[in-house]
């Protein structure tokens, strides 16, 4: 009587280095976020001497109480603070509006500029995308200064709109973005609807629209992330506490430092809470990002 056995299954040594090469990526991804709220939970006086340990030093609320202002200027700088106002509410209602305010206009503007692109056709269209598309070689550190002077000249210094106006329009990446996804759509209900004597406004606006909802939306996460996240222009345009965004606030709140050290708690607390808005929209919304990125041709 013979016996069956079963082949001892071979080990996939490339799948097994693909997980092991994502679980280091993972690990270093996260890694900063585990350590920046390590740093936040512990003791502003406790880090020097327990800077090599994983868990929070001195365990303490107190680099959030400060920076939700709800300790005194003493108790603060008793903890390692500066004790000066923190106006973390305002400058995370300027950066929402800012942030807003970008992304509405960039993602309506550019859809524009992305169906007369796709769908209309006049003399020189391919050459002039080619040529827009091209301005994405340029580093935004190239533009910034004659921005700042025509900000400035138009007395929008210090303002939400001068903020915002270099990136409210558009910006070539987006354009390109929908253009790629309104080339794949289907052209027969948009010729039906002409056969019935709808112009091209009517057609974007009740049709194209309607049918890219889950590129609009990509885009707006990409846009208010970005917005979000920008530091360098809002420092050269809005450095008034009262139109501040909360990046410039960050840096400011680092250089408050008349113990002769950085705050270090408290700026990882405000940087943590800063982070957490883009953090719950990716991952409430990264798949669809994935998606739409793939859908849309970007390789």
């Amino acid at each position: 009587m013979t016996t069956m056995t079963t082949p001892r299954r071979r080990i996939d040594w490339g799948r097994t280095a693909a997980w092991a090469a994502l679980a280091v990526a993972i690990a270093v991804s996260l890694g900063p976020m585990l350590w920046m709220l390590r740093t936040a939970l512990s003791s502003d006086h406790a880090l020097a001497s327990h800077s090599a340990d994983l868990l929070p030093a001195d365990f303490s609320w107190g680099a959030f109480a400060r920076v939700f202002g709800l300790e005194s200027p003493a108790q603060a700088i008793a903890e390692g603070g500066s004790g000066a106002a923190i106006s973390f509410w305002q400058y995370l209602l300027n950066s929402l509006i800012v942030s807003t305010v970008i992304t509405v206009s960039q993602v309506f503007f550019s859809s524009l500029a992305a169906y007369a692109f796709a769908r209309l056709r006049w003399p020189g269209r391919d050459k002039v995308f080619s040529l827009f598309l091209g301005t994405l070689l340029v580093p935004s550190i190239f533009t910034a200064l004659p921005n700042f002077l025509l900000v400035k000249n138009l007395g929008l210094l210090n303002t939400y709109l001068g903020i915002a106006l270099p990136t409210m329009l558009m910006t070539p990446f987006a354009v390109f973005f929908l253009r790629q996804f309104f080339l794949g759509m289907s052209r027969e209900v948009e010729e039906a609807a002409m056969l019935d004597g709808a112009k091209h406004a009517r057609i974007f606006f009740q049709i194209t629209l309607p049918n890219a909802t889950a590129p609009l939306a990509t885009l707006c996460l990409l846009t208010f992330i970005t917005a979000w996240n920008d530091y360098f222009w809002p420092l050269l345009v809005g450095n008034d506490p009262s139109v501040r965004v909360l990046t410039v606030a960050l840096g400011i709140f680092q250089s408050q430092s008349p113990q002769g050290a950085p705050d270090w708690s408290g700026l990882m607390a405000a940087t943590l809470i800063s982070a957490l808005p883009i953090l719950a929209l990716f991952v409430a919304f990264g798949k669809k990002i994935v998606n739409s990125i793939g859908f849309s041709g970007i390789k």
